[in-house]
């Protein structure tokens, strides 16, 4: 990072960090995950950034489609309510609100951004394929939504150029699939054969992984592309795990 210009500042929610490093901040972009108390970042840090209000103009907030909690196989989009179904969907609401709630205070604006399943080079389905840890397992009608890293860079550098107070934007790509037919894809991508097909059932899971699957939906990104004019590099899985194939990522 210091080879690109940016100089890391370790940040560990207990109050220690060094407010002098937002003096003049114009941008801040929210990436840490709320804990059973709430947004880590506002705990510690709501007053140093609130002084920082006359040069402020962009806070965005990294959260997850889970607020929308399960659909079963339904689409849903920004005007819908939030229903969150698991604890970490709960919580990703509450920061949500929370963050809102404090732009609304600073008169700063504030989007957050409702990502689905991230992948990208060095996380993808290709690469737990060759390391043998890619699994197809199956619950039928179960889909979920994904988006390339990429496209979120995407995302985020329209909203700062048209920032938009209150805003909230489904970031995900046009197609919604079965995630057993993402590894068959992938697998195929790189000459080898797919995993065989697991019931959900039967499958072997951790709780983390098991609560993946409590959840279908298939998510809108029309905001992103009417509000935001947002043009998907990779709009599907396919176009998205065949670059990273020839990047031999």
């Amino acid at each position: 990072m210091r080879s690109k210009g940016v100089e890391p500042h370790l940040f560990a929610g207990d109050g220690k960090f060094d407010p002098g490093v937002l003096d003049g901040v114009t941008h801040m972009l929210l990436s840490i995950p709320p804990d059973e108390e709430g947004d880590l970042v506002l705990r510690a840090m709501k007053e140093d950034i609130a002084s920082q209000r006359e040069t402020l103009e962009w806070i965005g907030y990294l959260s997850t489609t889970g607020v929308y909690g399960d659909r079963a196989g339904a689409f849903v989009d920004e005007t819908m309510e939030m229903a969150p179904t698991s604890e970490r969907g709960r919580r990703r609401q509450a920061a949500e609100e929370a963050w809102f709630e404090f732009g609304r205070a600073i008169g700063v604006p504030v989007q957050t951004f409702r990502l689905a399943g991230i992948y990208g080079p060095g996380r993808n389905q290709i690469v737990s394929l060759r390391a043998g840890k890619a699994r197809r397992i199956v619950k039928p009608g179960h889909v979920f939504s994904r988006i390339h890293v990429e496209d979120i860079a995407t995302v985020l550098e329209a909203s700062i150029a048209k920032p938009n107070p209150g805003a909230a934007y489904n970031v995900c790509d046009d197609e919604a699939a079965p995630p057993q037919d993402v590894v068959a894809f992938a697998a195929n991508l790189i000459g080898l054969k797919p995993p065989p097909e697991v019931p959900f059932e039967d499958a072997d899971l951790t709780p983390m992984a098991r609560s993946f699957y409590a959840e279908s939906k298939r998510v809108s990104n029309k905001r992103i592309k009417t509000e935001l004019g947002v043009d998907l590099r990779f709009p599907t899985y396919r176009e998205g795990l065949r670059a990273l194939s020839e990047a031999g990522d």
